[in-house]
């Protein structure tokens, strides 16, 4: 038995693809303030949204938790602190704010936090 499909059902179809497709993506992140200098944010080449899907790409499952732009031995990247539901501490990124490649990663422990001097908002996963 062979089923027809009316034109209509066919461009109904293609119109709801088509509704989906130009539907702005939806955050995969909650909005985290980049913090800095506008001096610094000015010589960025990699946009602060394009670094925190960078980041967020190291860390599966992650939540952002903070972000800021600064000089860091002499190159300009985002730093990134990032939580992971059911582990202690963050994971935190560097994107180099000129190439956008991620230039270390490294876990913090709340006691390495603490020593850094971080607010509380950014340490609490």
């Amino acid at each position: 038995m062979s089923r027809r499909y009316s034109p209509v059902l066919g461009a109904g179809l293609v119109l709801v693809a088509a509704a989906a497709a130009a539907q702005p993506a939806q955050p995969t992140h909650p909005a985290v303030k980049i913090t800095g200098s506008s001096a610094l944010k000015a010589r960025a080449k990699v946009s602060g949204d394009s670094a925190v899907k960078v980041a967020l790409a190291q860390v599966p499952n992650g939540t952002l938790r903070s972000g800021e732009i600064e000089r860091e031995r002499g190159k300009l990247i985002y730093s990134f602190d990032v939580a992971v539901a059911g582990k202690p501490g963050i994971e935190e990124v560097h994107v180099d704010a000129i190439t956008g490649a991620v230039v270390a990663r490294e876990h913090e422990t709340a006691a390495q936090e603490r020593k850094e001097g971080r607010p509380a908002a950014a340490r609490k996963p």
